[in-house]
């Protein structure tokens, strides 16, 4: 239960950062990606400030705490985990945040004040996701086994 307080509370927070700092306007984030256009860096003084606050903060937790809060361990990527899925997963997420204008947390916070235009992509992202998934489901059951083990864990959540 911890667990889940704390995931509510980090994005609830997350949420009015981003209502507060105007990015649940997919008119400021499309502004942002038009760099030969009436570019708006506003989106670029949201991502500073964020590592401004976090990178200290990481930095001090990581060296003083010997586990998070609410997790068993810290999770550090590595090289090897970075690989072309990822790559083409963070491709396809781009595209789509520059053309929509949305991004999962701006858009579920934008269906909270039932914007229409919030609600079709966040019922078309997760039409997605749920297909990927699918997908995934129907190739291990093909192949007799697990894909690989990150599909394996993105499948069971």
């Amino acid at each position: 239960m911890k667990v889940k307080i704390g995931a509510f509370l980090g994005g609830a927070l997350f949420g009015v950062g981003l209502a507060v700092a105007g990015m649940t306007q997919p008119a400021k984030i499309v502004g942002f990606f038009d760099f030969f256009g009436s570019w708006d860096p506003s989106l670029a003084f949201v991502m500073g400030g964020a590592i401004i606050v976090y990178t200290p903060v990481y930095r001090w937790a990581i060296r003083t705490w010997q586990r998070p809060v609410w997790a068993p361990a810290f999770s550090l990527p590595t090289r090897s985990d970075i690989d072309g899925r990822l790559v083409l997963g963070s491709a396809i997420f781009g595209v789509g945040w520059g053309l929509g204008g949305y991004c999962p947390g701006p858009a579920f916070t934008s269906v909270g004040a039932r914007s229409e235009e919030a609600l079709t992509f966040g019922l078309a992202m997760l039409i997605g996701v749920g297909g990927y998934q699918l997908f995934m489901r129907m190739r291990e059951k093909r192949s007799g086994g697990a894909v690989d083990a990150q599909a394996a864990a993105m499948i069971d959540g």
